[in-house]
């Protein structure tokens, strides 16, 4: 049930604010037809189709709850008459719902913590760990976004044309969350579940497919699918983490790590490089490599000057410090952590690199401190596990 729940959740949440223009409403009438599930799919058996079964409860929910509320008489009515089908003018209502959740009249922070939250039904402290920030502070972004799209009067459709460049950039932003969420999934769902991953590959191919001018989006499309190449690797049978250079590369998908390099070959012809294009570089760059040994460490490092000249951040310059260890050596790469020692102090990959470096350099005693630093931060059963082998 949990599977069908995350699949339809966002459906859901998307149809239901098209109808009722509220998030809030839209949300807890989702809530409710989830606790309908649970309380009648045990004893029933879950019905042959559960998205229109939860999508027909919402629908009452949301009428009950309106008829109590008499400024909703024309809501009420639009709803009661609307076809149960939702389908919008783009393939998949989600789409719609991004956009709207993107509006220019929204801080960006809130664009992405509330698609994040509305269509991939990301929890508060999910949306909190990938951004980094306490989970007050999403809250207060989510509340705040949703009373400005009631405030404003922000109507739930597609912009025009001319209209999606300048929300594209958020929308990217929203995907590529996502994917990273699925990717390595946090909290409940565990280290196994890329359903997540995977929706977002298909939302941002879905976009490609919309604006197939658009280099950025080709470049997230082929970011996402390098990385999802190489997924059944990523894990032992146990669900134990595999890091990239003791994966059995016989196991990745070498046709979709083809396929994918012909998307590459597309956004190069455009010679308007982007951030997510050159990430899908650094990607390509791991996923051509037939051994570890045979990584292009030096293109890797090359990729990662320009990334950093186009969008510098601490998290950007601690992926080109791994680049710089196997590019220059451990002495350098490790030096070049020191300035991002305290805006990363509470980042757990930093205290696990700088675990790494302290090996290569002979430093075991302070590796393990870093290594359990590392594992005070991070809740993911797989990186615990990992972070736990180390240190025993």
């Amino acid at each position: 049930m949990a599977a069908v729940f995350r699949e339809e959740a966002g459906r859901l949440t998307a149809a239901l604010v098209r109808s009722l223009g509220n998030f809030d409403l839209a949300e807890e009438c989702v809530q409710d037809a989830l606790v309908s599930a649970l309380e009648h799919w045990p004893r029933e058996g879950i019905p042959p189709n559960p998205g229109a079964w939860l999508m027909t409860t919402a629908r009452r929910k949301g009428i009950d709850r309106l008829r109590r509320e008499s400024r909703y008489q024309e809501k009420l009515a639009q709803l009661e008459e609307a076809p149960v089908s939702t389908r919008s003018a783009f393939p998949d209502d989600r789409l719609d719902l991004i956009f709207t959740c993107c509006h220019p009249a929204l801080a960006r922070e809130a664009q992405v913590a509330l698609t994040l939250r509305s269509v991939a039904g990301l929890t508060t402290p999910e949306i909190a760990r990938a951004f980094l920030v306490p989970e007050a502070t999403v809250a207060q972004r989510l509340v705040r976004a949703k009373r400005k799209i009631v405030d404003a009067r922000i109507p739930f459709r597609m912009p025009e044309r001319e209209e999606l460049a300048e929300r594209l950039g958020e929308v990217l932003a929203v995907l590529y969350l996502m994917f990273n969420e699925g990717y390595l999934a946090t909290g409940p769902r565990g280290a196994h579940d890329r359903d997540l991953a995977r929706e977002a590959e298909w939302l941002v191919g879905l976009l490609a497919s919309l604006m197939p001018g658009e280099p950025e989006v080709l470049g997230l499309q082929a970011l996402m699918r390098f990385n999802l190449a190489r997924a059944d690797a990523r894990f032992d049978a146990q669900g134990r983490m595999i890091l990239l250079r003791d994966q059995d590369r016989a196991k990745w998908d070498r046709r979709m790590i083809d396929e994918t390099f012909a998307i590459v070959g597309r956004f190069l012809t455009m010679a308007r490089p982007g951030p997510y294009q050159l990430q899908a570089l650094i990607a390509g760059a791991h996923a051509a490599a037939k051994t570890w040994e045979a990584t292009r460490w030096p293109d890797i490092l090359r990729s990662y000057d320009a990334l950093l000249a186009l969008s510098d951040s601490p998290i950007i310059r601690l992926n080109r410090a791994i680049a710089v260890w196997h590019t220059i050596g451990a002495e350098q790469a490790y030096v070049e952590l020191f300035p991002l020692a305290e805006q990363l102090d509470r980042y757990h990959l930093f205290h696990a690199t700088r675990g790494e470096l302290l090996r290569a350099l002979g430093r075991p005693d302070e590796a393990r401190d870093a290594d359990r630093r590392a594992l005070e931060l991070t809740e993911n059963p797989a990186e615990r596990a990992l972070l736990q082998a180390r240190l025993g």
